[in-house]
C-alpha cells in the first residue's frame, strides 16, 4: 500500500514549507472560480427540469418526449468523454476548459429555440456531448498544480459547487421563468440568461488560469520550484510502479465489480428520477408560481446534505459501511413507495424523506469499492463504475417519461425505483471491502476524504 508522506519529509527536494504555502496559494486562485463554474455547469444540466410544463404548453413536447430527451444528456456525455479526455492533455487544461464553457453555454442558449421534439433531442445530446471532459479537466489541473496530499481537499472544496447548485437552481430558475420580453417566453429567457452565464464566465476563465505553476506570476519562483519539483517526482513514482490496466471485459468479469455498478446504477437512478421529475410533482401540489416551485424544489437537497453529513458521522463512529448503505437504500425505497399512497403533499414529503437515503447512499458506497480495489487500477475501475452508474441518468427520465405518457402517472416509476433500491440494499452485503484473502487489508488513507468528497456532490462525478 502507497504511503502518505508527512508533511514534514521533502517531496521531490521540495521544501514541505514552501511546497504547503504554495499549494495554499492555488487553492486560493482557483478554487473560488472552480466552485463557481461547477455550479453554473449544474444548474444548465438540470434547468431542463423546471420549464416542462411550459415546452408542453409552448411547443407541444409530452411526456415521453421530455424524459427522453432529459436522459440524451448522459448519452452525448458518455459518447464524447473520453474524446474530450484525449483532446484535453493535448491542449491543456486552460485552453480546453475555456472551450468546453464556451461551447456548453452556446448549446444551453441555443435550447431557447427548441421548436419541437427532434430538436429538442438534438439540442441536449449536444450540450451533454459539449460538456464532456469538464470533471476530468478540473481533475487534470489539480494533477498539474497540487501534491496528492492536497487534491482530496481541493477536490472535497470543488464538489460543494454541486450541493450548492442543487440548492439554488430551483430559485434562480423560478425566477428566470418571470422575464420577458422581445417576444420570447420565460422558460426561453431562462435558458438564455443562464446559457450566456457560461460564455461570460470562460472568458474570465481563460484570463485567470494558467496550464502550468511555471506560468503563474502570482506565485515566486521559490514556491513555483517546490510545485514542479514535488508534482514530477509523484509522477516519475506513478511511472514507475505503472501496470499494465486490464480491459473492460476483464473488469467486468470481476463479480464484485459487477455488483458495484449495480449499486451505482441504482443510486443514480433514483437520484436523477428525483432531479428531473420533482418540479412537475411540486406543481401538482397547488397554485404555485414558477419561483414558489424553485423554492420548494430546494428543500430536499438541503435536507439531503444535512442528512450525508449526519449519515457520515454515523458510519465514521459505528463502523460496517455496508449496513449503512443499505439502511439509507431502504429509507430512499420507503420514501419512494410512500410517494404513490397519498396526494400531492405526501408526495412532496416522501420525497424529501426518500432523498435523505439516496443522498447519503451516494456518499456513503464510495469507500466500498475503494477498500476493495487495488491501489494500481483504482482510477480506471471506480471511472467504469461512475460511467456505468451514470446510466442512470438517462434510463430514469426515459422510463418516467414513457410511463406518464401510456398511464398518464409515474406511480409505477416510483414502485420501480423503490424496488430496485430494496434490491440493492441486499446486493450490497454481498459486496467486499478488502480484497479476497487479504481481510486485514487497511482502508486506504484517503477514505475519509472520498467520503466526505461525495457527500458534498449533489450528483457523485468521479467520471473518467
Amino acid at each position: 500500500m502507497n504511503r502518505t508522506v508527512p508533511q514534514s519529509e521533502p517531496i521531490g527536494g521540495a521544501d514541505p514549507t514552501v511546497l504547503a504555502r504554495a499549494a495554499a496559494k492555488v487553492k486560493r486562485h482557483a478554487l473560488p472560480l472552480f466552485v463557481i463554474m461547477f455550479i453554473v455547469n449544474y444548474i444548465d444540466r438540470v434547468n431542463i427540469g423546471f420549464v416542462r410544463s411550459h415546452m408542453e404548453t409552448d411547443l407541444g413536447i409530452g411526456a415521453a418526449a421530455y424524459g427522453l430527451g432529459a436522459g440524451l444528456f448522459f448519452v452525448g456525455y458518455a459518447l464524447f468523454e473520453v474524446p474530450s479526455n484525449m483532446l484535453l492533455q493535448r491542449f491543456g487544461a486552460r485552453a480546453w476548459l475555456t472551450r468546453i464553457m464556451f461551447t456548453w453555454g452556446a448549446a444551453a442558449m441555443a435550447m431557447a429555440f427548441v421548436r419541437g421534439e427532434t430538436s429538442f433531442y438534438v439540442l441536449r445530446f449536444i450540450l451533454g456531448a459539449a460538456e464532456a471532459g469538464f470533471f476530468p479537466g478540473i481533475i487534470y489541473y489539480f494533477t498539474q498544480w497540487l501534491p496528492s496530499s492536497e487534491r482530496g481537499k481541493a477536490m472535497a472544496i470543488f464538489l460543494s459547487g454541486s450541493a450548492i447548485a442543487s440548492v439554488i437552481s430551483g430559485p434562480v430558475s423560478g425566477a428566470l421563468l418571470g422575464v420577458s420580453g422581445l417576444n420570447l417566453h420565460g422558460w426561453q429567457w431562462m435558458f438564455i440568461i443562464e446559457g450566456f452565464a457560461s460564455i461570460a464566465l470562460c472568458g474570465f476563465v481563460w484570463f485567470w488560469l494558467q496550464s502550468h505553476p511555471r506560468e503563474a506570476k502570482w506565485l515566486s519562483e521559490e514556491e513555483k520550484g517546490a510545485l514542479i519539483s514535488a508534482i514530477d517526482a509523484e509522477q516519475r513514482a506513478r511511472e514507475a510502479a505503472q501496470v499494465v490496466k486490464p480491459s473492460i471485459f476483464k473488469l467486468l468479469a470481476d463479480r464484485q465489480i459487477m455488483l458495484f455498478c449495480f449499486i451505482y446504477f441504482s443510486v443514480a437512478l433514483t437520484i436523477y428520477g428525483a432531479t428531473f421529475w420533482l418540479p412537475s410533482m411540486i406543481k401538482k401540489m397547488g397554485s404555485l408560481s414558477d419561483f414558489e416551485v424553485g423554492l420548494f424544489n430546494s428543500i430536499p437537497w438541503i435536507i439531503s446534505i444535512i442528512a450525508m453529513y449526519g449519515f457520515a458521522a454515523l458510519a465514521a463512529r459505528f463502523k460496517h459501511q455496508q449496513a449503512w448503505v443499505a439502511v439509507t437504500l431502504v429509507i430512499a425505497a420507503c420514501g419512494m413507495f410512500m410517494s404513490t399512497v397519498g396526494g400531492p403533499i405526501f408526495a412532496f414529503v416522501a420525497i424529501c424523506f426518500a432523498a435523505i437515503g439516496f443522498k447519503a447512499a451516494s456518499a456513503l458506497f464510495w469507500p466500498i469499492p475503494q477498500g476493495y480495489l487495488d491501489a494500481r487500477i483504482a482510477a480506471a475501475v471506480i471511472a467504469l463504475i461512475n460511467s456505468i452508474g451514470n446510466l442512470g441518468g438517462f434510463v430514469a427520465p426515459t422510463a418516467f417519461g414513457f410511463l406518464e405518457q401510456k398511464t398518464g402517472s409515474i406511480q409505477g416509476g416510483m414502485y420501480g425505483l423503490a424496488l430496485t433500491s430494496l434490491v440493492a440494499a441486499v446486493v450490497i452485503f454481498f459486496a467486499r471491502t478488502t480484497p479476497k484473502g487479504d481481510p486485514h487489508r487497511p482502508k486506504p488513507e484517503d477514505a475519509a476524504t472520498l467520503r466526505t468528497a461525495t457527500s458534498l456532490s449533489s450528483t457523485p462525478s468521479l467520471k473518467p
